[in-house]
């Protein structure tokens, strides 16, 4: 029973926020004076959600270009995917890359940017981007 008792202490954690202890001064109590809060004034790289609408031949604009670039640093590490222009115009080359890609994740193959492909595009870039990752 002791031992259960000094393992489930940081269950203390709301009488010592009841007593005014902050955030970190809760986290230092229980885990040592080391432990730090990282803080960011602005976090940026973030992928930009899903435009609502199918992106394919012909379609323009800042979403395309976000998509070409998120390829091509996509295709440092999957190399079977073509580098393209970063032009913010879904041409040919950009449908090839998008149809590799997706045949690569296994996704139907059919060169243009849906829904599904979207956020696989988002979830592959921010993995070998590691954008999502802080270092102190």
């Amino acid at each position: 029973m002791h031992v259960i008792t000094i393992r489930l202490s940081q269950w203390g954690s709301k009488s010592l926020g009841d007593q005014g202890y902050s955030a970190i001064e809760i986290l230092r109590y229980y885990y040592g004076s080391s432990m730090y809060i990282n803080t960011a004034e602005e976090i940026a790289g973030i992928p930009l959600s899903w435009p609502g609408e199918l992106l394919d031949i012909g379609t323009r604009g800042d979403k395309v270009e976000q998509i070409q670039d998120q390829l091509n640093a996509i295709s440092n590490n999957y190399p079977r995917i073509p580098k393209i222009a970063v032009d913010g115009i879904y041409g040919e080359r950009t449908q090839n890359a998008v149809r590799v890609f997706q045949e690569v994740f296994g996704l139907p193959e059919t060169g243009v940017v849906d829904y599904r492909t979207w956020y696989k595009i988002q979830e592959i870039y921010v993995g070998v981007t590691r954008i999502a990752e802080l270092n102190p």
